[in-house]
């Protein structure tokens, strides 16, 4: 089961993660999401552990428990979900796009050449 693990202190390593689960059985990866750029923990983490009946028990015992001077949330992982029908747009670095960032040739945001409102053009 993969457990999600949130208001994690930024200080906390995987290792001390598993360290606080391991006593409800066995854990097999922990991961703490990280900002991409600066590395920096983002405050959550994902947990696997293989047995179904331990992991219960780790969310049900963990759960609003103080780790690290925080009070942890703790449930099960739900899968993420992307709905299709929604049209995507923005942000980053579009060339063509309509929304956002760095764009070339689209109508609106950021930095545009040749687009229709905003941002500087040459």
């Amino acid at each position: 089961m993969k457990i999600y693990v949130g208001n994690l202190s930024y200080d906390l390593s995987e290792n001390d993660l598993k360290d606080v689960f391991t006593p409800y059985g066995e854990v097999a990866s922990v991961k703490i999401m990280t900002d991409k750029f600066t590395g920096r923990s983002k405050g959550f983490a994902f947990v696997e552990m293989p047995n179904d009946a331990e992991a219960n028990n780790a969310i049900n015992g963990l759960n609003d428990v103080e780790v690290a001077q925080r009070s942890i949330k703790v449930n099960e992982a739900r899968e993420r979900t992307f709905d299709n029908n929604r049209p995507r747009s923005g942000g980053g670095f579009n060339r063509g796009g309509d929304r956002g960032g760095y764009n070339r040739g689209g109508d609106r945001g950021g930095y545009n050449r040749g687009g229709n409102d905003g941002g500087s053009r040459y």
